[in-house]
């Protein structure tokens, strides 16, 4: 698995190219729902127009604040700690991990088995 940061050895770097690459999902799947939420205001019933008003706001928050500024620079403080993973589950995802490309697959099972 060739991670971006394992590309760069920068975190930096790796955090910037992630929110780069997902950070359009991430906006085109807030700005839908909330346009789902925003038709409970057509409703008749007062409770569920405060979810409409409530929900899309909420989600529009967490997309813009949370997810675009306030979590890469949580990653960028954390460093290296923000890429640690306990033995367990870095054994686990070399066997049945995401790849990003067909030429990590090949490389990857052979170095996960090799022992550090």
């Amino acid at each position: 698995m060739c991670l971006p940061r394992d590309r760069t050895g920068s975190s930096t770097t790796a955090v910037a190219l992630g929110l780069e690459r997902v950070g359009w999902i991430v906006t085109a799947a807030a700005v839908l729902i909330s346009i789902v939420f925003l038709a409970f205001l057509i409703s008749d019933v007062t409770f569920m127009k405060a979810f409409g008003i409530g929900l899309p706001l909420a989600v529009l928050m967490d997309a813009t604040i949370v997810r675009g500024a306030l979590l890469p620079a949580v990653m960028r403080l954390g460093g290296r700690a923000t890429w640690w993973a306990p033995g367990p589950l870095r054994r686990l995802h070399a066997r049945f991990g995401l790849r990003e490309s067909a030429g990590d697959a090949a490389i990857e099972p052979a170095k996960a088995l090799a022992p550090s």
